[in-house]
Order: C-alpha cells, then structure tokens, then sequence
C-alpha cells in the first residue's frame, strides 16, 4: 500500500511545473522494472482517491508503456502476467465513473488490441471481443460509449473473423445510432461506422473485389447523415471530418446515396450560423467529392451549379483594409479565410471536373465583374485564375476574349482589382504557357510594366513583377529579346527606386521581386544580357554588401542568387572581372553562415549561387571547396524532428509538421530544413558531377553522409539525390586510383541494394535502379559478390512480380464501374511509372550481362521464369518490350552460351516482329541484329525464317507513317545485319538492290552508322549489285552518304574516315564525279565538304 503512495506523489511530481522537482520524478520513474510500472500505473488509474489529473497521466504513461516497448518487452511476459493485464484493463472501464479517464483506458485498450494482433488477423485477445458485444448491450451508457470508443480507435479489432461477424457489427452500430435517449452514443456509433467504412477500404489497399463493408452498411448512411446534422448544430465538427476522409479514401460509401450527401453538404456550407471551420469541412466533402468519384458527381449538374454559387459567395467574403495596399507583405489573407477556402476550391472543382463548369463560372464572373462594388470584381477575376488550369482546354478556345477584359480591369479604379487582375496574368502566364507569350506578348508586358510603375500602391507592384517573372520564365527567347530595349531600363529604374525606398523606409516586397525578374530575364536570355550586365551588377552587389538585417534575409539570398544566374548567362569571360570580388562577397557570407539559424531563408540560395559558380569556373573553383564544403555538409546533415503519434495532439496546430504512417507507426516530422537538405544534397550531387576528380578530397566524407540518405523516409528528393550521387563520387574517387574507388563501392553496393528492395515510393524505385546500374557498369566485373547477387536476384523478383501484380490491378479498374477520363489519367501515370520501373530493371540487368558476361548465367536462371513471362503474347506491351531488351542483352554479351535459353524467347521475337506496338517490333527488329551479329552459329535457322518477316514490316502500307517508321528502319538496319554477319542466311543478290532503296536511315545514329559502315564494306569489295552497271548507283550512294553526313547520322570516326576515301574515289573522275553531284542539292554539297574537311 505504501509503495502505491509513493508512486501516486511520483507521478504528481512527473506534472510539477518545478524543473528541479520534475527531473528528479523522471530520474526516479525510468528505472522501474517494465512489469513493476505496469502495475503501478494500472492501480493509479484505479485509484479514485488521487486527483483526476493524476490519473489521466497515469493513463499515459500506461498507453507509452504498453505501445514502446511492446516488441521487445511484452512477448517476454509471463503468461498469467499478460492475462492479469488485460482483465485490469476490461475491469478498470468496467469501474471507471469519469468519462475523460475511461476515454484514454478505451484509447490504451484498442492500441493494446492493434499490438496484439498477428500478421493473419488473429485477435489473441478474446475476452476484449465478449466485452465489446456485451458493452453495447448493456444498459449502462457509459460502457456502450466505451464499446464505441474503441472500435472507433480500432476499427479493425475482429480481425479475420470480421467477415464472420459482420452482421453482429453492423446491428451493434445500427442500435447505438437509433439510441434517442442518448446523444453521445448516436454520435459515437456514427463515428464508429465511418472508421469502420474507412479501415476496411484502406486495408484493400489494391483489391478489386466488392468491399462487403460498405455493401452491408450503405442503408446506414440516412442516420449518418442525420447524425452530421446534429452534430454540426452541437458545434462538433469532428463527423464533417470523418465525411471528408470518407470522400477521399471510400467514396464508393457515399455513391450509395450520394443525393443526400450533396444536398446536405450543401446545406451546412450555405448556414450562416454555423462556424467557418464547419462550412469549410462541408465543401471539403463536395470537392472532394468531385476528384474521387468524378463521373459521379459530373451526373450532377444542378449541386455542381449551386456549390459554385456558395463558393463564389465565400469568394466575396472580403474585408475593407485602408492599409492593405501598403503592406510590406505577398502573404495573403488568413488562407483559412472564406474567400481563399472558396477560391481553393474552385481551382479543385475545376482540375476534377474540367470544361463542365466553364459555363457555370463565365455566367457569375460576367455579372461579378460589372458590380460597382470592388469585391465581386475582384472574386470574379480571382475565380477566372482559379479556373485556368482545369479548363484549360475550353478557356484556350475564348482565351483572346479572356485576356482582353482582365487587361482592361488591371487599370481598374481600385488598387485589390487591379491586384486581382494581375494575378490572372501570373496564372494564365503558367497555366497556357507558351501560346500565351506568344499570342499576347505585346498587350501584356505593357500593361504589367504600367503596373509595375505603381509606386502608390506596392502590393500592386510587387503582384505585376510576380506576373511578369512568369510571363518572362515561360517566353521564347528570340520573342523576349526583342522587348530588351523597353524591359530593361524599367526594370533598372524600379530597382533603383526600392533600393532607394528600402534605404529610406526598409520596404522590400517589390525590390524582392524585381530582383528574381532580373535573374529570370538573364537566365532566359543568356548572353543577350551582356549589354546589360554593367547597368545591373553594381546595383545588385551593393544591395547583396550592404543589406544585413535580419527581416532583409529573403532578399539577399535573392540577389546573391540573381548575380549567380546573371554570371552564368553572360559567361565566365565577361563575369570573371567581377568574379573575384562577388567570390569574396559569398565567401565572407559564407562565414557567416556557420553561425546560420537552420532555417535560414539565406542558405538555400546560397548553396545554389555557389554551385552556379562552381558550374562557371570549372576546375577553378576547385580552391573554394575547403570553405563551402563545411556549411554545404551541415545543411545535407539536418536531422528532422520526429514525433510518435502520442504527441500529436500538443502540435497538430503547427503547420509546420507533416503527419504520416511509416512501417505501421504514426509518425509526426517537422519540415524546418527539410527542403534545405534536400538542396544541399543535390548540390553535392552538382560539385561532383562538374568537378570530378577535383572533387576526390571529399568523395570518402560525402558517400558517409550521403549512403544512409538512400533509405531517408522523410523526403523523396533527398533519396533520389542520394543514389544520383553514387555513381558521380565513384567517378571522382578514380583520382585516387582503384584501390579508393572500391573502397567507396564497399561502403555504398549494400545499401543501394537494399534501399531497392525497401523503396515505397515507385517514382524514386527507378532512380535507386539506375544509379546501380551505372555503379555497377563503372566497376565491371567482380562489383558484386555472391550474397549481394542473390539479394539483387530475390530483389528483381520481388519487384517484377508486384509491378506486374498491380498492372493487372490496373486493367481491371478499367473495367470497374467507377471508371472514367480522371481514373484514366491516374491509370496511365502509374502505366508509366511501371514502365520506367520496367526500363530499369533492363538496365540493370544490361549493366550485369555486360560486366559478367556468360560467367553470370547460373545468377540469371533464378529469375528467368519471370523474365519469360514477360514476353508471353498476352502480356502488356511494355512488358514484351522489357523481356526482349534483356533477352537482346543477354545474346549479346552471352553467346554462344545464351542458346540454350532459345526456347524461351526465338519464337516470340519473331512473333513482335510483327506485333501492333511499334516500341515491340523496334525491339524485336533490333534483336534479330543482335542475333546476327553476336548469337552465332546456332541461331542460322533463326535469321533465315525473320528475314521474309522483316520485309514485310518494311513494304507495309503504313511502314512510314508516323512512329512506325522508327520500327521500319529497325528492320531495314537488321536486314544489313544478316546480311554482313550471317550471309549464308539470305539470298543477298535478291535482297541488297531492295536494301539499297531503303535508305538512308535518319532515326537512330547507330543503326545508321552500322548501315553505312556495311554499304562502305560492299562498295571496297566492289560489290557489282551495289555498284550498278558502270557504276549507276554511285550517285544513289553519294546521296546515302550526304544526307548521313547532313543529318548527323554518323556516330563512329572510322566510318566516317571510310566514308571519304569513298568520296575521294569517286571523286577521282571527274565525269562520275559531275553525275553524283548533280544529284545533291546545296546543303548536302555542303556536308559532303564537310565530311572530307573533317577526316
């Protein structure tokens, strides 16, 4: 008894706001036995006796106690240990009289649950099942609240016996939501069956099959529906949330009955009385609504009309500000306010619903835009932004007629319309690039340069420069540079008038902007900008020297990043005057950024001005390295700040904290320096790819820091940086000679293989692949030792077996009911994905076969089934073209030996020859080359039965049409092939005159390249076919070879060495000579003058 004492002032000292007293309670609590703790706790909780607060701490530290160590502590119990637990934890609810303690017992109960269950669904925890059904009969309302409490915390507690149990469910949750006499239990069991729609869609994760959960619970909705209602007239908001995540994840739930969801959402967005945050949450279910189950809504024309009419309203929700054009700030309104909520959503309604709502919006934006009052000017020019992009193709037709009245409104007579009207300019500027520059190019750099000179209203300004950065970044560079002569004195007087006004009043809003227009101009312009350069370099430098305050961050880092981009437009000869003195001018900041805050606006673009510098200089900026490599190295170390979801709560305000589940775990991460990181990564990345083995010094500390960043969770970039610079650093280690380079491989080859097998994120998969690929193919043969090719071939197998898995997903989601152009678009982001997935592994494989050569086969049998498969008639293009590129490898660098594998792939590659996919026939045309070439003597018959195949992929009637023709000449070039390597296979006399008249090849230099190089073997034999009767073919040959030489067809010197002796020759008689010529017109007479000038 006297130790549950002690323990009870341990834990009020744990909640002392004393340090002193609540470090040593700390010191005190952590070392007790992980059994002794449980038990304490679980009698704290108990003891109603001790102060509510102490109790709910002691509910805490319970729930940490049970959920951190469970892994490793809790298996280890004794049985009867583990048994006395779970009955404390069913007994204490059973007693609890105090909502708030039994709410986090509920909360400790269902975390316990979730650890308990094993892999197959198996709750070991039946006892926990009895009392949940036995709970919601009860007829204390405390302990039905408590049943509810917990399903809702975890949805999935029946395990693989839910299917079982459905209906026991379902009549659980129907009676709680029929409760009339109490309120909390209606709003309980409607939470519960949304997280029960939202678990077990989320837990089918790819599964096609009917979900039976909605299907038994979709006559649910009326009273879910009605529970909303009364919850939002409570003030609760939490139901509208669930709606929201319901839209998201399981929408189909809400197809069930999706009128009523749409009128009710409607309903709550349109009361007055409600809060914000509720009518927000309502729209939210609408949109939402709107991008997951869009052919859906589309059906609904009437609840797409009035949503845009209440979002039109919120738009309009704007207040009078007397200081608002003067502010030194971009950053808008609360984005939690009416207005920009209601813009937000239009932008979203648009992007999922396309040109249906154009009409709808046109109709209330040309009545806004004629009211006398400046805010529904103003929503109805913000609504026309907000819609460009999603009607992109509608509004491109009446863009003209768009574009005329905003210009005529950014002259408007108040300064937040004129605003307005330029933000339509910045966004159609992106949204239509480049047909806008071109269309409209004159109209609107003069009515933004009107703007801009708009030194009464500053926010006016500084909206026109960010239209104008735009306007300038998507502009061709010959249209841009004949506005230079009017662009650049305005430009130079607006930053010479803020500096001024920065001086005087500390204003910087539109110097910021002006500043990045200037750099965009130079970065579009490049060396155009010389003329310019001694107008604005001393300008820019004396604002980077002389502005040091703290809130002036932004803009200095701004400006050293204009000067870089102005140096490396205008070049290293015309910067390098300049170059020492910004060099000391970066370098003295860059002291300075030792003692940088980690969030530092500055570093970002300090750490890109210099590998600007490093990327003009070259080998000169070698000397620089000892002084940007430290604060470059520190900023790619950040560590983020992770949080386990029992914190949550204490941050979810912040924005600056993402929140997402890694491994089964709920993690929080805060994104200060994220972005940081990610930039510095990918400046090393840049150092070393542009100074190789000048880079050697640093190659050992930079593939330390850099190898663990393969598996860094927490930002796709900084992965995809990570295996980039793989490849990069062993090229650079090569300054130290091999004995360094394979110590760096040491230490990178394990990881990068297993940051393959780990990867989650398939758009970063293809990176991890290709910078294997590349490693492996800069260290050859002996890269990889016999444990990592296994662990590379279980790897492979994996990959190639879920990503035909999912393909197959894919194809039957197109036969759902549910599809349409939106699930289309999203279909073939992931086909392509897949596919990039798919050129990798070949790459990799390529690499391998290249190194290994036949040595490597044994390796390659533990994947060939799968590899097979790949090229079965019924697979997807894409997978046809993958098998036959490694096949294709594998007879090149594994003949004679790849013979054996025949069975699997001969007849299906001449099957593709004549297959509907251009990419297969491409590639089924260059392997018969291949086999010609490399396969030997065993693949004869082969290449004999493609030949007739081949030619009729050349005569076909659509042979030359289109992407076709890159396939025909794939054929044309196999053709020569057998014919050079493996002429016993073909009747050469019949086939060569046809060949002849196939070319020239002008799609792939290679294939050309062989191509010419055969055509120069026949005519040095003196072939008589190719020659023609007294040498009537010469001209035909010439004209071959000027149109290779024109095109740029010719990748090898030694062909093009053989291919002048032939000019020369010819050449020789004066009379052959006139005839060829009189064949070429002007710019290949040129080429031809250029072939033999060049060799």
């Amino acid at each position: 008894m006297g130790e549950n004492v002690q323990f009870n002032h341990l834990l009020s000292d744990l909640m002392s706001p004393d340090n002193n007293r609540r470090k040593h309670a700390e010191d005190n609590y952590d070392p007790l036995p992980y059994e002794a703790k449980i038990m304490f706790l679980l009698q704290a909780i108990g003891d109603t006796s001790s102060s509510e607060a102490t109790r709910q701490m002691a509910a805490l530290l319970l729930r940490r106690q049970l959920s951190s160590c469970f892994k490793d502590v809790y298996p280890n119990l004794n049985v009867e240990v583990q048994k006395s637990i779970k009955t404390a934890l069913l007994t204490c609810i059973q007693q609890e009289k105090v909502s708030k303690v039994r709410k986090k017992l509920c909360d400790i109960v269902a975390e316990h649950s979730r650890s308990l269950m094993d892999k197959d669904g198996t709750n070991p925890w039946p006892e926990l099942l009895v009392f949940l059904l036995d709970s919601v009969n009860s007829t204390n309302a405390g302990l039905r609240e408590a049943a509810l409490h917990i399903f809702w915390s975890f949805p999935g507690i029946f395990g693989n016996l839910q299917n079982q149990v459905l209906p026991v469910i379902k009549s659980m949750l129907v009676q709680c939501i029929q409760d009339q006499a109490h309120p909390p239990i209606r709003y309980s069991a409607a939470r519960a069956t949304l997280a029960f729609v939202l678990f077990s869609e989320s837990s089918r994760r790819n599964d096609s099959s009917e979900n039976t959960v909605i299907k038994h619970l979709s006559d649910m909705l009326p009273s879910l529906l009605q529970q909303l209602s009364e919850s939002c007239d409570q003030g609760e908001d939490s139901l509208l949330t669930s709606f929201v995540e319901v839209a998201d994840t399981a929408p189909k739930y809400l197809k069930t009955n999706l009128p009523s969801v749409l009128e009710q959402c409607l309903k709550l967005n349109g009361d007055i009385n409600l809060s914000d945050t509720q009518r927000h949450l309502a729209l939210e279910v609408i949109v939402t609504l709107a991008e997951t189950a869009t052919a859906a809504l589309g059906e609904h024309a009437a609840t797409v009309t009035r949503s845009i009419s209440q979002i039109l309203a919120m738009m309009v929700d704007l207040e009078e500000d007397d200081e608002w054009t003067m502010a030194d700030d971009l950053e808008d309104d609360d984005c939690h306010s009416n207005a920009m909520t209601g813009e937000s959503a239009l932008t979203r309604l648009a992007c999922a619903l396309g040109g249906m709502i154009l009409p709808i919006v046109r109709e209330h934006i040309s009545q806004m835009l004629q009211n006398p009052n400046w805010k529904y000017r103003h929503a109805g020019l913000m609504a026309l932004s907000a819609i460009g992009e999603g009607c992109h193709q509608q509004m491109d037709e009446v863009l003209s007629e768009v574009i005329s009245f905003v210009l005529l409104f950014c002259a408007d007579n108040h300064p937040r319309v004129r605003f307005a009207a330029c933000i339509v300019l910045r966004q159609m500027a992106m949204d239509f690039t480049p047909s806008f520059q071109k269309r409209f190019h004159k109209r609107v750099i003069s009515t933004l340069l009107q703007n801009l000179e708009d030194q009464d209203n500053p926010r006016v300004q500084a909206q026109a420069a960010i239209a104008l950065i735009n306007f300038i970044n998507g502009c061709p560079k010959s249209l841009l540079s004949t506005y230079l002569h009017t662009l650049m004195p305005h430009l130079h007087r607006i930053l010479n008038a803020k500096l001024q006004g920065l001086i005087e009043t500390g204003t910087k809003m539109v110097l910021e902007q002006v500043v990045i227009a200037i750099g965009s101009v130079a970065e579009n312009i490049g060396k155009m900008f010389s003329p310019y350069y001694g107008l604005f370099m001393p300008v820019l430098t004396r604002i980077f020297e002389n502005v040091e305050h703290r809130d002036l961050r932004t803009l200095r880092g701004k400006t050293i990043e204009c000067i870089s981009l102005i140096g490396v437009a205008v070049g290293r000869e015309k910067f390098i005057p300049d170059a020492a003195a910004v060099m000391q001018l970066l370098l003295k900041s860059q002291t300075e950024a030792n003692d940088m805050e980690d969030d530092d606006p500055q570093a970002p673009y300090m750490i890109s001005a210099w590998a600007r510098m490093c990327k003009m200089l070259g080998r000169d900026f070698e000397r620089y390295l000892p002084l940007v490599m430290g604060p470059l190295m520190k900023a790619a170390s950040i560590q983020p700040e992770v949080l386990n979801y029992e914190r949550m709560s204490q941050i979810s305000q912040d924005d600056s904290w993402e929140f997402f589940n890694l491994e089964d775990e709920n993690l929080a991460i805060k994104t200060a320096g994220l972005e940081e990181k990610a930039t510095a990564c990918q400046m090393l990345v840049c150092y070393a790819k542009e100074l190789k083995e000048g880079f050697v010094e640093y190659t050992e500390p930079v593939v330390k820091l850099m190898v663990p960043l393969l598996r860094f969770s927490f930002h796709e970039g900084v992965r995809v940086y990570a295996a980039e610079a793989m490849p990069l650093l062993l090229e650079c280690a090569q300054g130290r000679g091999p004995e360094h380079v394979g110590q760096m491989w040491l230490m990178m080859c394990d990881a990068l293989i297993a940051a393959m097998s780990s990867e989650l994120d398939l758009e970063v998969l293809p990176d991890l692949m290709s910078s294997l690929a590349r490693c492996v193919e800069l260290m050859g043969r002996g890269s990889l030792n016999s444990k990592q090719f296994d662990t590379l071939g279980e790897t492979i197998r994996e990959r190639l077996e879920v990503s035909c898995k999912d393909q197959e997903l894919r194809q039957l989601r197109r036969l759902s009911e549910d599809y349409d152009e939106r699930l289309e678009e999203t279909l073939q982001d992931e086909d392509e994905v897949y596919m990039e997935i798919l050129t990798k592994v070949s790459d990799v494989l390529h690499s391998i076969f290249r190194a290994y050569r036949e040595s490597v086969l044994p390796w390659f049998e533990k994947v060939l089934d799968i590899i097979a498969r790949l090229i079965s008639p019924d697979r997807p293009w894409a997978d046809r073209l993958c098998g036959l590129s490694i096949f294709n490898d594998v007879v090149e660098f594994c003949s004679p030996a790849s013979f054996k594998y025949a069975p699997c792939f001969l007849q299906p590659m001449l099957e593709s020859l004549c297959d509907s996919s251009t990419e297969v026939r491409e590639e089924a045309a260059h392997g018969v080359g291949v086999i010609a070439r490399h396969g030997g003597e065993n693949y004869r018959p082969f290449c004999s039965e493609a030949l007739p195949r081949l030619v009729t992929v050349i005569q076909a009637a659509d042979a030359w049409a289109g992407d076709s023709a890159s396939a025909t000449e794939k054929c044309i070039s196999a053709i020569g092939k057998v014919m050079r390597f493996r002429p016993e296979c073909a009747n050469i006399n019949e086939i060569l005159p046809h060949w002849l008249g196939w070319l020239p090849l002008r799609r792939d230099k290679w294939e050309a390249t062989h191509a010419l190089d055969f055509l120069c073997d026949l005519i040095e034999s003196n072939n008589p076919i190719v020659l023609g009767q007294d040498n009537s073919n010469l001209p035909k040959i010439v004209l071959i070879i000027a149109d290779g030489v024109e095109n740029k067809m010719i990748k090898d010197m030694e062909c093009s060495r053989r291919l002048a002796t032939v000019i020369h020759l010819v050449r020789s008689s004066e009379g052959l000579w006139s005839r060829c010529a009189a064949c070429l017109n002007e710019t290949q007479q040129k080429a031809i003058e250029e072939l033999l000038s060049a060799t």
